[in-house]
């Protein structure tokens, strides 16, 4: 059951990213309204995105990409606590995806640093990689 653990931490940190994003989003609303800008030219994201502060349009970037690869991060963790494989290495693997990940996302939203976000990008991967392929392999 330990394995459920990363898992939820991944779930929290996804959940800070979208209240990060939310805060983001009230004060760009707020800073329109008392302006007196128009609310409407907003209303689809990818077009408003480009012209978005740094550290906004950063949130928003971290926003989705918390939304892509860490899909098959819950998959699996929730596939091996079924097939109850869950031993101490694929909870390791789970807590370094979810630190890599963690880390990852500190790096994008502050200073975006492209070669530092890429290392912790190739490190969750090796991890979530690691434990697919554990997987993979008890089938042998």
């Amino acid at each position: 059951m330990t394995i459920l653990y990363p898992l939820f931490g991944m779930i929290a940190l996804s959940c800070l990213v979208l209240i990060l994003l939310y805060a983001s989003r009230f004060y760009l609303i707020a800073k329109v309204v008392k302006s007196g800008g128009e609310l409407h030219r907003a209303k689809h994201s990818d077009e408003s995105r480009p012209s978005l502060p740094g550290f906004f349009r950063n949130v928003t970037d971290n926003y989705n990409h918390i939304f892509e690869q860490p899909t098959l991060f819950y998959a699996a963790v929730v596939y091996i606590y079924l097939m109850n494989h869950a031993d101490p290495t694929h909870v390791a693997l789970a807590w370094g995806y979810v630190a890599a990940r963690a880390i990852h996302s500190m790096v994008q939203i502050t200073i975006n640093h492209v070669p530092t976000r890429i290392v912790f990008f190739v490190v969750s991967g090796f991890c979530l990689a690691s434990m697919i392929i554990r997987e993979a392999l008890a089938f042998v």
